[in-house]
């Protein structure tokens, strides 16, 4: 009996270390399924910046902003959030600032379809993991981050 669970954790341990390995990957497969879904929506918004503007003054109610200043807002957040976040630049603020966006959706929907909900729960738990873990070693964070802290370490 001993011998089999000798085993068992030696084959665990063997594929705890596999799937460590995997995690940089993982990071940057959320970061850019994520990024892609903002950044569309973005898009979608500058390519008709009236309708943009309609929905934000007549369906999207946006606490404590105008809704000008929230189109503006949020459609910039979709632009360039989801650029910082596929190259992993400042990615854990990228991923604050887009968790910010999909909970200002949401919010600002006064009827949201359940599937709509569902999508905006599971870009929020990638985000969420994002901000929690960083995005990875494949991130601009990972290589830039040691330079910076030693080129402007403070006195």
């Amino acid at each position: 009996m001993t011998s089999l669970l000798a085993k068992s954790l030696t084959l665990w341990t063997l594929l705890s270390s596999a799937l460590e390995k995997l995690q940089p990957v993982a990071q940057l497969a959320a970061r850019l399924y994520v990024a892609k879904v903002f950044f569309m929506a973005g898009l979608t918004k500058l390519r008709d910046w009236e309708t943009t503007v309609f929905l934000f003054t007549e369906e999207y109610h946006v606490p404590l902003l105008p809704p000008e200043v929230a189109a503006v807002a949020g459609t910039a957040g979709e632009i360039v959030l989801p650029v910082l976040l596929v190259l992993g630049l400042g990615g854990r603020f990228a991923a604050l600032g887009l968790s910010v966006v999909n909970v200002m959706a949401v919010i600002s929907l006064s009827d949201i379809p359940e599937t709509a909900m569902t999508q905006h729960l599971f870009w929020g738990s990638l985000l969420a993991a994002l901000v929690l873990w960083g995005p990875g070693k494949l991130a601009l964070d990972t290589w830039l981050g040691p330079w910076l802290q030693r080129r402007f370490k403070p006195a």
